[in-house]
């Protein structure tokens, strides 16, 4: 009967749940079963501490990195409007539809769209929340002196022990300065010595003699070097968001005899950062005297390039000129920018003349190479000077070297150098243009609405044209004449304020990088007692000499733990190896039995796990 009541006392417990004593009746309901209870809801300033807390944790960092990292591609992928815009329209031609919402998206302007901006500052401001903390915790942990020296020395994975006669004094001198290192003003570890006060025997724990004690630590860099890495990123961010609002570059096409000065409407094209003015261009101005050319004229590396050369003379803006060379991968540095020797090729000098005798084109014509021979295609668009005639297209090849088939009917240029140079031109007329206004293209020319030039055959007229000859042109459209041959050159001038700091940046970051890597954090303590040992005469006669003990503790796995200790025993002044067991402990043996029977040496956990993983 007792046992069946109990059975339902409990099942009754269960059904009702169980409430144990002393609970208060609030956290469960009138005599039922217990309640959730509602947990406080946050707040807004609680909301903004728990959002802060995430955007400022290495994981959410790492992650807006990788982000960052894939919101990129596109800029490579896709053609970007302020670098080709004219890339840009003929995708917005070929693909109506994507083209459409990929520019709405920004995906043709994507380091200035609002999204990359966004992932840009998150992670500015991210690695920024997560550098002061940590930077303040640094620096507390700088100024705070290393742990005390534990009681007992057994427990840790790495030991050593000896014993000297040099006073404990001297051991503690000794190790200080081993553990300091040879540089005063970067030890390599933070140093603090100590003493403790003899202590009777209480129960199971030995009496203690009076002992010498240092505390070492070393690590700090490790944390510094983290810090600096982090630091370095956050400059490589502003550095790089710095270069990009404050850079200008320009390319420009300067033949022989010819030159440019700095200033924006003297560029071909000319891009710049949001943040530029054209008034920061330094008012330099910059001609090239001579360009020279150097390929292989033997059999196995034939017609390959070997060197250019561009001479040029600078004029500073105080008026002094001065001499200089530009050669590949070799830039002139001038007005605070960089000017690379992009390209080269021959510009030749024409003057046409129309059906009046008139002089409507004189100039030089770039032509722009299309092989490793340096032949060449180029346009001359020449206007209607007299009134009444049609404006004159001339399109064609220059050939350096020009070797005709033996029909005449084919022309190709077999060398780069011109040793035998020839333009080859076919003739067009009709309006080109010219007088709407608009900018053209000057490498190309809209044939569709024009009208060709063709013999009685009805093949199109090709004018074959020597350096010095003078050629009428067909339809009694006028002359042409090839007046000289000078070279030009393609120049790119780059002008980055942020290169020399993001150099400085991305250095520290691999050097903070590397010092985090490869710093181990290691802690190590030293006790130094005077006590009875065995001595070495055959009698066993004990004498008094200092005890040495000491023991190591690392974070994490360190496999140079042990070597660290037993390199600064070894230091120590007048040491010899001992297999006592460990003196200090409270908890070990009596000093008799210390000294009666040696105490086996502390085994390295990491050995016992080992065995033990063995043994499985």
């Amino acid at each position: 009967m007792t046992e069946r009541t109990g059975q339902a006392e409990r099942s009754g417990e269960q059904a009702s749940g169980y409430r144990p004593e002393g609970i208060d009746d609030a956290f469960a309901a009138g005599g039922g079963g217990g309640t959730t209870r509602a947990l406080p809801s946050l707040g807004w300033r609680g909301t903004l501490r728990w959002t802060w807390r995430q955007l400022t944790s290495m994981r959410v960092a790492l992650m807006l990195l990788m982000l960052l990292a894939v919101a990129a591609v596109p800029g490579s992928v896709l053609p970007q409007r302020p670098q080709d815009p004219a890339a840009v329209l003929r995708y917005l031609q070929e693909n109506p539809t994507t083209g459409e919402w990929l520019d709405r998206l920004g995906f043709f302007d994507v380091y200035a769209s609002v999204w990359f901006s966004a992932i840009y500052l998150l992670l500015f401001v991210s690695l920024v929340g997560c550098i002061l903390p940590r930077t303040k915790a640094h620096w507390q942990a700088l100024r705070t002196r290393p742990p005390r020296t534990p009681r007992r020395f057994d427990r840790f994975p790495a030991q050593g022990r000896a014993v000297t006669d040099a006073t404990p004094d001297d051991v503690v001198a000794a190790a200080s300065t081993h553990l300091r290192g040879r540089l005063s003003w970067l030890p390599a570890f933070r140093v603090d010595t100590g003493s403790e006060d003899a202590a009777p025997a209480r129960g199971r724990s030995a009496a203690r003699p009076a002992a010498r004690t240092v505390s070492a630590e070393r690590g700090y860099v490790r944390e510094t070097g983290n810090l600096l890495f982090h630091l370095s990123l956050v400059g490589l961010l502003v550095a790089v968001a710095t270069g990009q609002l404050l850079h200008y570059r320009g390319q420009a096409i300067v033949t022989e005899g010819r030159g440019f000065a700095n200033a924006v409407v003297d560029y071909d094209t000319f891009e710049n950062g949001a943040w530029f003015r054209p008034s920061s261009l330094v008012p330099f101005s910059m001609t090239l005297d001579a360009f020279e050319s150097e390929f292989a004229a033997d059999s196995v590396a034939f017609a390959q390039s070997r060197d250019f050369t561009a001479t040029v003379t600078v004029r500073d803006p105080d008026g002094e000129t001065h001499e200089e060379t530009i050669k590949v991968n070799h830039p002139l540095t001038a007005g605070g920018a960089k000017i690379y020797l992009q390209g080269n090729g021959f510009a030749p000098e024409v003057t046409v003349r129309d059906a009046d005798g008139e002089v409507a084109f004189s100039g030089r014509v770039p032509f722009l190479p299309e092989d490793t021979m340096y032949t060449s295609r180029g346009v001359i668009k020449v206007p209607d000077v007299s009134p009444g005639l049609d404006q004159i297209g001339l399109v064609g090849y220059f050939l350096p070297t020009a070797e005709l088939s033996e029909d005449g009917a084919t022309a190709t240029s077999v060398y780069p150098q011109p040793i035998n140079p020839l333009l080859v031109l076919e003739v067009y007329r009709g309006d080109l243009g010219l007088d709407e206004g608009l900018p053209q293209n000057v490498y190309r020319l809209d044939t569709d609405d024009l009208t060709p030039s063709v013999d009685a055959d009805g093949q199109r007229v090709r004018l074959l044209v020597a350096p010095g000859e003078t050629v009428d042109l067909p339809d009694g459209l006028g002359t042409i004449s090839f007046d000289s041959l000078p070279r030009y050159v393609a120049l790119d001038l780059r002008h980055d304020p942020s290169l020399t700091w993001v150099l400085v940046f991305a250095l520290g970051a691999l050097t903070g990088l590397a010092v985090s890597l490869f710093t181990p954090r290691r802690r190590v303590w030293v006790r130094a007692w005077r006590e009875d040992v065995p001595g070495p005469d055959d009698d066993g006669a004990p004498r008094e000499r200092t005890v040495v003990a000491v023991a190591g503790l690392a974070r994490g796995d360190d496999a140079g733990l042990q070597g660290e200790v037993d390199a600064l025993l070894a230091a120590l002044p007048g040491v010899a190896p001992s297999g006592e067991g460990d003196l200090t402990d409270p908890a070990g043996p009596t000093p008799d039995d210390r000294t009666s029977t040696p105490a086996a040496p502390a085994q390295d956990p990491t050995a016992r796990d080992r065995a033990r993983k063995a043994d499985r």
